[in-house]
């Protein structure tokens, strides 16, 4: 038998060139894709504009695969965390942050990670392997079945932004980010703005200007220390690509402005990185660039070997980097209690032996 074909994660013009083959009609591949990402469809059988012949015909050559959802935790604030299984059995954690008047989804791009940074609960894991484009774009559909919003109105969702900041280094797997976000972007589909998806990234530099020219969405860069000695602990990627290297690729990217500034991310960690001569370095090195700092309390995790800092002290640094004009808010701890707040993620997930990892 011929192994059918994932629809989920094919682009547009991927779609239309694969259901060609099978003699459908562009117009019905629109149909297909608005199905599957304006109304939801999980099923072939649900897409009442496509003849029962074509249902039977898809579900003879394709699949419409979401991850399984292992468990589902909500916190007492809210905050909603899923761990969900793939199709060869790993697992990745994905979470959901309400406001008020908006939602953002934290979404994951690796099985594990290939960092180590030595403050995140998801660096102790070791790296199975990158997510591909359907395992990324699945984890927005699993979210949007969750808060019940394939039937709302979109000014009535609470589902309003993406960040590319759960499980793995985000630029290391860039093909298949870039193409899950080009398909979320897509206006005819889930049309979800890049002025409302944000990447992080530990500072992948040769991949920062690629990312800024072709998705263009908002960027954030987990700096969390202001000399090389420190974050080659913190951020051991800084060996590769000191701060230096960094600060530059951030004042080139292209889609930086007054307007959409650049997230600096910076976990407070007592003792380490938190005196008042860091935050004023931290303004130094910040100059000339769009920029604006988001400080982060550490969130502790099961033998974790740094504590965070007292709220005088995050307030005391907080004022000086505001004084020097970049916003500088303290990053409320959302979802602790389920181990959903920054750092604290890690899935059961384990390197299968002798699986080769491709970045």
């Amino acid at each position: 038998m011929t192994e059918k074909t994932e629809i989920i994660g094919l682009s547009r013009n991927e779609l239309i060139e694969k259901l060609s083959e099978y003699g459908f009609e562009s117009f019905r591949a629109k149909q297909i894709w608005q199905w599957i990402y304006v109304k939801g469809a999980t099923e072939f059988s649900q897409m009442t504009s496509i003849a029962k012949k074509q249902q039977a015909m898809l579900g003879e050559h394709f699949t419409l695969t979401r991850p399984k959802i292992s468990r589902a935790l909500t916190s007492v604030d809210g905050t909603r965390k899923w761990l969900l299984e793939m199709s060869d059995g790993n697992k990745i954690e994905m979470v959901f942050i309400p406001e008020e008047d908006r939602g953002a989804l934290c979404v994951s791009s690796q099985v594990g990670c290939t960092l180590t940074c030595s403050f995140c609960h998801t660096g102790t894991m070791p790296l199975v392997r990158n997510l591909t484009a359907s395992d990324i774009v699945g984890q927005i559909l699993i979210a949007r079945d969750g808060l019940e919003e394939w039937d709302k109105r979109r000014e009535d969702c609470l589902f309003t932004n993406i960040v590319m900041m759960g499980m793995g280094e985000p630029l290391f797997n860039y093909d298949n980010v870039a193409k899950a976000l080009q398909i979320i972007m897509d206006g005819e589909g889930i049309a979800i703005s890049k002025r409302r998806i944000t990447l992080s990234t530990s500072g992948v530099v040769p991949m920062i200007e690629r990312c800024g020219n072709e998705l263009g969405v908002n960027l954030a860069i987990s700096l969390h220390a202001v000399r090389d000695e420190l974050r080659d602990i913190l951020v051991p990627i800084n060996k590769k690509y000191p701060i230096k290297e960094l600060l530059e690729a951030c004042r080139n990217y292209p889609a930086a402005n007054n307007a959409r500034r650049i997230t600096f991310e910076y976990v407070m960690l007592k003792g380490i990185n938190d005196s008042d001569n860091d935050a004023h370095e931290l303004v130094r090195l910040l100059k000339g660039i769009h920029a604006k700092v988001n400080l982060i309390p550490f969130n502790p995790w099961p033998d974790a070997p740094y504590e965070c800092s007292s709220r005088n002290r995050i307030r005391a640094f907080a004022d000086i980097v505001n004084a020097a004009g970049f916003s500088s808010p303290v990053r409320a701890t959302r979802g602790q209690d389920i181990f959903a707040a920054c750092g604290q993620l890690k899935s059961d997930s384990e390197r299968k032996k002798g699986q080769k990892v491709v970045l």
